[in-house]
């Protein structure tokens, strides 16, 4: 499966990198094959994404596309680290943080725009990560999601 022809077929095309906020690199490899990539927002490209907290000020289906742009950023930045996404074996852990409302109680259907994205892009068995989502109080810059993602790389 070509992660490339995946995305034409989608008509999806990758953001410039996502701004960093901090000193911090966007993505580490480490031990032999695994590439851990830090915590990205839903801000394509330089334009901002609705801010707020999903459950108030965001609805649902807006999370759900915060998370599949956070994903986006994630993939430019493996992109930048790796060179070829085609080399991503699979993804093995998501953590996806929801800045919601007290009341709002479905984060895991936040998170599944994230997970949706990589489905499509790498397949089932590629793209299907253990995933955490986690209801937070507030995200840097007012974002209502952002995304850390772990990833094993072919051999």
């Amino acid at each position: 499966m070509d992660v490339y022809e995946n995305m034409k077929k989608l008509g999806i095309t990758l953001p410039e990198a996502p701004e960093k906020k901090g000193l911090y690199t966007l993505a580490r490899e480490f031990s032999d094959r695994l590439v851990y990539s830090s915590g990205c927002g839903p801000d394509l490209g330089g334009v901002a994404f609705k801010k707020g907290k999903v459950g108030a000020e965001v609805s649902l289906e807006e999370g759900r596309e915060a998370a599949r742009n956070c994903m986006l950023n994630i993939l430019t930045a493996a992109q930048t680290q790796v060179g070829d996404l085609n080399r991503i074996k699979s993804f093995v852990k998501l953590l996806v943080y929801v800045s919601s409302s007290t009341d709002f109680l479905d984060q895991p259907k936040v998170a599944d725009g994230a997970s949706q994205l990589l489905i499509d892009l790498f397949g089932p068995e590629a793209g299907t990560a253990a995933r955490s989502a986690v209801g937070v109080a507030v995200l840097p810059g007012d974002i209502p999601v952002e995304v850390e993602a772990l990833y094993e790389l072919k051999d």
